[in-house]
């Protein structure tokens, strides 16, 4: 393997070409005329930092990454042409050692060791590579897509020190791949935030730039190009030397050529669109006078034209008047119109637009080098507020309107009166929500798998590289709804409405919100307490914690660890110790806070996991935590059984809860099927949905799963079953009244915007095989903690309600 020392490249006139690898292969140049209509494309992936977020292991760990050619894994390989590295390491650090390095037999790049030794530890690199990658005989522009590949390596520290071991490259940790798709190769510039996986959970800051460019453009070059361009002509008169079947095998098509040199004029249009957006962006001015003023190719064109009358007057607008220069319809240009040019015309637009791509790409990155921190930053908010659209493949989205009361056999509004005295079919439907929302989720899972994904946008391959397999998201906002006539829109219309629009409201919610606190001065402390669920352990929260970490780096979380080994107790003997948990932190957190500076406003919010739910509302109600019921913000609750046991159609899971009974005694699980009290109303779910635990958050995100069997679907989404609205005992009407006392607390007028969302989370169920975990529900249960792309999805689709 060959080792290579770092060297720095530059961008300006004075610093000489970047150093081509003894590996790279040459285009083949024989025939000129070919190598004058020959492009390559370019990459540069500008790595800016590495966050540790979850790595389990201490010690040294390095990136390597490749790219390809998605069509060709073997042959069609990039290669690194140039390096820059930004800001030179702290070359007395223990945390550093050696250099970056390029190895030849894979043509990879890797960065230098640095170690790492706690958590959200930051590790500036601050480095640059460009790779090229170039177009075999078989392929052209916009042909193929571009897999690049990131590797984390990991090395052990030494028993000795912090010695890094010269001799071992270290093992393959983690991969996380992304796909570039073809209509991004013209030109793009976007944020790539790398993840790897579950186990290895770190932020790398990178961004993506990619360019067309032009086979022997002058790299350095700062002289813009302009008309006429005489160097063409002299080429293309120039006698070449060999049969006229070899200028045939290495010539392309006139369409092709026509392609190549359409390719060229887009990426520079899309290059100089994407400079002015990023100048704009970061408030930073390009200046691109010199460039704009001779960027006009209408002497070039006209005497194009005059030479070529066929094409002239080929394209004739809507009105009969001929087409301005090289323009079809709609002010395009138009590969037709190139076709019928001249071979020699052809190579001439190739190289005057060919060097004019090549001098806003280092103009590009010459403004990249002094301003990367905040074209990172600008890349990256660009990059959250895209999350929405471009994760909306696997969400649906609807709004229903919260009843104001709910009776035995329905609802006490007249529309829902109407919903339950419909027909047999829609009775099965509206009376089986779980069926219905798996049924909902197969046919738009089935959409999924017909899709073709076709956008500019880098592709995560965690997500795109199975589209089918991701779980679907379906996210009602639960709205108040108004006093009704029987003439109005039904209940059922508006649930099965998808509704986009819902998610504007609730941004617009969270806007005013942050919008009143921003009026403020001083800090806010924004504390997030995770609670585990039945024998669960305190990190089995952590992807939805490192999610919540990537969207506001500022909060302080809380990973409960107060009821670890001491779940089968009673209920408010767990609340009780969250509780005194909570409070301890809170304060130790305050005092801290007020020292640095002014305290502005407490957020404190609340992520529980099955029973840790229970939990988490027990701990509310301890008059020890009503002074901070003020602070509460958020509350995210991952399929908890709200409700209790009280109507559940999971027959062998009801066995289970009756062994735990008989022969553990297990007293939760007796608050939890209602037998703690002969009398409903004296048991103690039925006095904790009384209390006032829901009214003081800001934000409630509910999330469940028809197949989760371990929690029954309307438990986990705080509404009515079908079991309880025609049970007239005094069972389904004590059920009824531990529901309405929970609705009562989300519609209360304690928060004027307050967010109510259920989420419905469909895990693709044909990964998990037959087995007793699949049979009796547990896999999905399960799957909330093992899985973060729901939380993705969620999280980063509506960021201001955990920000």
């Amino acid at each position: 393997m060959l080792r290579r020392i770092a060297w720095l490249i530059g961008f300006n006139n004075k610093v000489e070409q970047a150093k081509k690898l003894s590996d790279a292969k040459p285009q083949p140049a024989k025939v000129q005329p070919a190598v004058m209509l020959d492009t390559i494309q370019e990459i540069a992936i500008y790595i800016h930092r590495f966050h540790n977020l979850d790595l389990f292991q201490q010690g040294w760990y390095r990136l390597k990454i490749t790219m390809r050619w998605e069509n060709d894994q073997q042959t069609s390989i990039g290669a690194p042409s140039r390096v820059m590295q930004y800001e030179a390491p702290n070359v007395g650090s223990d945390d550093v050692y050696g250099v970056w390095r390029i190895d030849d037999t894979d043509n990879s790049f890797a960065t230098r060791p640095f170690r790492i030794k706690y958590a959200k530890q930051d590790v500036l690199l601050s480095i640059l590579v460009a790779f090229h990658l170039p177009l075999t005989e078989n392929e052209g522009p916009l042909s193929s897509a571009v897999i690049l590949k990131f590797e984390l390596f990991y090395s052990p520290v030494l028993e000795k020190g912090s010695e890094f071991q010269p001799s071992s490259d270290g093992c393959p940790a983690a991969v996380h791949e992304f796909r570039i798709p073809p209509k991004a190769l013209l030109g793009l510039h976007s944020y790539c935030p790398v993840y790897f996986d579950s186990f290895h959970a770190v932020l790398v800051d990178v961004s993506v730039h990619v360019c067309l460019l032009k086979v022997g453009s002058r790299k350095g070059a700062k002289k813009v190009p302009s008309v006429p361009y005489s160097a063409p002509n002299a080429v293309a008169g120039e006698t070449i030397d060999g049969s006229s079947q070899a200028l045939d095998k290495v010539a392309c098509t006139d369409l092709k050529h026509a392609k190549l040199v359409k390719a060229l004029f887009d990426a520079r249009d899309t290059l100089l669109v994407e400079l002015q957006r990023i100048g704009n962006g970061i408030d930073q001015v390009i200046d691109l006078t010199e460039f704009t003023s001779t960027m006009n190719e209408t002497k070039l064109s006209d005497s194009i034209l005059q030479a070529n009358p066929v094409t002239a007057h080929a394209e004739v607008s809507g009105q009969g008047k001929p087409q301005n220069g090289l323009e079809g319809v709609g002010g395009r240009l138009d590969v037709r119109l190139l076709q019928n040019l001249s071979k020699d015309d052809k190579i001439k637009l190739f190289n005057l637009w060919g060097e004019q791509v090549s001098y806003l790409w280092n103009t590009f990155l010459n403004f990249h080098r002094e301003n990367k921190t905040q074209i990172v930053q600008f890349l990256r908010d660009a990059w959250s507020k895209d999350r929405r659209a471009e994760w909306s493949i696997w969400m649906v989205y609807s709004k229903v309107e919260m009843p104001h009361h709910y009776i035995n056999g329905g609802f006490d509004e007249p529309s829902h009166h109407i919903v339950h005295k419909r027909g047999p079919s829609l009775l099965k439907l509206t009376d089986e929500p779980a069926e219905l929302a798996t049924m909902r989720a197969e046919l738009h899972r089935r959409s999924i798998a017909q899709m073709r994904i076709n956008n500019r946008s880098i592709q995560d391959m965690q997500i795109f590289g199975d589209p089918s397999g991701v779980p679907i998201v379906i996210m009602e906002r639960v709205i108040n709804a108004p006093r009704r006539t029987v003439s109005d829109i039904s209940f059922l219309k508006n649930f099965d409405v998808m509704h986009l629009a819902t998610t504007s409201t609730v941004l617009e919610a969270g806007k005013s919100q942050s919008s009143t606190s921003a009026a403020q001065s001083g800090q806010d402390l924004k504390i997030v307490v995770f609670v585990h669920g039945f024998q669960g352990h305190h990190l089995d929260l952590r992807l939805v914690r490192n999610q919540w970490l990537l969207i506001d780096s500022k909060i302080h979380f809380l990973m409960s660890e107060a009821n670890e080994e001491k779940t089968s107790g009673d209920f408010r003997d767990m609340g009780l110790r969250l509780a005194h948990e909570v409070i301890a932190y809170v304060k130790k957190k305050m005092d801290k806070a007020s020292r640095s500076g002014d305290l502005r406003n407490i957020k404190l919010s609340f992520v529980g996991h099955s029973i840790g739910n229970i939990i988490i509302r027990a701990a509310l109600a301890e008059s020890t935590m009503e002074p901070y019921l003020r602070f509460l913000h958020t509350y995210v609750s991952l399929s908890g059984p709200h409700l209790g046991y009280l109507y559940s159609s999971n027959s062998l899971f009801k066995s289970g809860l009756w062994l735990l009974k008989k022969l553990k005694g297990t007293q939760c699980i007796h608050q939890l099927t209602f037998t703690d009290d002969p009398d409903i109303r004296n048991t103690f779910f039925y006095k904790l949905c009384k209390q006032k635990t829901l009214e003081n958050f800001k934000n409630i995100v509910l999330l469940s799963s028809p197949q989760d069997g371990y929690v029954p679907y309307h438990s986990a989404r705080i509404e009515s079953c079908r079991a309880a609205s025609t049970d007239y005992s005094k069972k389904g009407k004590a059920f009824l009244e531990m529901l309405n006392y929970c609705i009562d607390q989300i519609r209360a007028p304690t928060c004027e915007n307050r967010v109510f969302i259920r989420c419905d989370v469909n895990f693709d169920t044909s990964t998990y095989g037959k087995n007793l975990n699949t049979l009796i529900g547990r896999a999905a249960h399960i799957e909330f903690l093992e899985s973060d792309i729901f939380a993705r999805f969620i999280m980063w689709s509506f960021p201001e309600l955990f920000k």
